[in-house]
């Protein structure tokens, strides 16, 4: 009766309401009533809904769930999940044995009446895949792209029953083809998946890093986060009211000379007017271009640099913002009124200086440096040797051509750019390319231009190609 590589969003709806061991609830808060409609217009709904309410009124949500400083959130999510699964299989215990039991749920802002605000919310689904088991849990963030509320409403309507088709037949699919069941109509300029996140027994092998850089590789969205114990993060939520700090670059693997950047530009950020150390956010950037080898993406080669970088502490950005400016611009949505730093490269510079870079753009560099080095942005000049006279290069020494020389001068006059002087001169000659070549070259001497601990961290996980068993033997040859 159904193909299932042509199933419109009806026809999603009509198999589960016809597939008897799938029974659940759906509460819906905000712009959300779209997903249990579309099961009632398919038909069969009695096979599937149990009960059904939303809350628009925060009182009401509030008598229903507690109250909560922000409504359209992860933590309201999990709290409505958790609830009305709860409260499911208490009042159901006579069907435990043979039904499947989910709870779907959302909190969502979409555009209002003046269209100032940006559509987004919160999406999850608690279910068992076999009755009388625990519950696995899938979790999704959204950016909702739609010019009116009517078409939001209807985009997350069809993503609310894709989702929930995706738990129940194609979570033993692989990863690629979840995501483009979970997608399904749903184009980039409709919406946008910047967090996703499984939990659970029947996600047991499924690593949420390499879902986040999927979700970057496949184009759903342009940046998404994880922290250092390999939890997803949604950059908006986990950015929200921080200063930032940004270090750009490929990280592979963490060097002496990025710890150094990072500990010098720190410095000089925390002597910002306004920026206080219990307030900044420091996040290791990493753009999809320096994640290829020979044109392709390795997941091997990414999760050895998360897991470096997760060791060590840090949040992992991972982003197809190749262009500096792009990049500025989009953290800057999350940093209003607080301060963003970038750690940056001498050699960088010259990228960022050259028009070339910008010709895409009507306005070219000027329109670059107005969108992405506008207020509360500076930039960290972090200094190297000079590749041709090996004399040590830094911002005093940088030159551009005469017809954008007044645009330098006005980042210096303004307090855009400004030098790292604090920097260690012994780490300059270091560069990951070597680093890595030394260590898959099975010798020893890459463990001098990397940090003790992520030596240890290389070699306790067998990170980059190093294999304990070659090093040990030239080590004894």
């Amino acid at each position: 009766m159904f193909d299932q590589r042509r199933l419109t969003t009806e026809e999603k709806a009509l198999k589960i309401n016809l597939t008897p061991d799938i029974y659940g609830s759906f509460a819906e808060i905000g712009a959300g009533q779209e997903v249990a409609a579309n099961f009632f217009k398919a038909g069969g709904s009695s096979g599937t809904i149990a009960f059904t309410h939303s809350a628009y009124d925060m009182k009401v949500s509030d008598s229903i769930y507690g109250k909560s400083k922000r409504y359209v959130s992860e933590e309201r999510l999990m709290t409505m999940m958790k609830i009305e699964y709860n409260n499911l299989v208490k009042n159901l215990q006579e069907r435990v044995e043979n039904t499947c039991f989910f709870s779907f749920c959302n909190t969502v802002e979409s555009l209002n009446y003046h269209k100032t605000n940006q559509g987004q919310g919160w999406v999850g689904i608690l279910f068992q895949t076999k009755p009388n088991t625990a519950p696995n849990k899938i979790v999704l963030h959204v950016k909702m792209h739609d010019q009116s509320n009517r078409a939001q409403q209807e985009a997350l309507g069809i993503l609310g029953v894709n989702l929930i088709h995706a738990a129940y037949f194609k979570i033993e699919d692989s990863l690629d083809d979840f995501l483009n069941s979970l997608v399904h109509r749903l184009p980039k300029d409709r919406m946008e998946i910047d967090m996703l996140r499984f939990e659970g027994e029947a996600f047991s092998h499924v690593d949420n890093r390499i879902v986040a850089l999927n979700l970057v590789k496949k184009g759903l969205t342009e940046a998404t986060m994880f922290d250092q114990n390999g939890s997803v993060l949604q950059p908006a939520t986990a950015l929200y009211k921080k200063n930032i700090l940004l270090i750009r670059g490929r990280f592979r693997p963490v060097t002496k000379v990025h710890l150094d950047m990072l500990s010098t530009g720190r410095k000089m950020f925390l002597k910002e007017e306004g920026v206080l150390k219990k307030d900044v956010q420091e996040v290791f950037e990493l753009t999809l271009k320096d994640l290829t080898a020979d044109g392709k993406i390795s997941d091997k080669d990414f999760v050895d640099r998360a897991e470096l970088l997760g060791s060590m502490g840090y949040t992992v950005m991972i982003s197809n913002y190749l262009k500096h400016y792009k990049m500025v611009d989009y953290l800057s949505d999350f940093s209003r009124g607080k301060k963003l730093g970038v750690i940056v490269g001498i050699y960088n510079l010259h990228t960022i200086f050259d028009p070339r870079y910008y010709e895409n753009l009507k306005g070219g560099i000027l329109e670059a440096f107005g969108r992405g080095f506008g207020n509360n942005v500076k930039l960290y000049i972090y200094p190297a040797n000079d590749v041709e006279t090996g004399e040590l290069y830094e911002l005093k020494d940088f030159k551009v051509d005469s017809n954008i020389q007044a645009l330098f001068q006005y980042m210096m006059d303004n307090n855009k750019m400004e030098a790292i002087t604090t920097f260690d001169s012994r780490y300059l000659n270091i560069h990951s390319d070597d680093v890595l070549a030394k260590i898959k070259a099975g010798t020893r001497i890459w463990e001098e231009d990397v940090p003790e601990m992520v030596v240890d961290a290389i070699k306790f996980m067998e990170l980059f190609g190093y294999k304990t068993n070659e090093v040990e033997n030239e080590a004894n040859s």
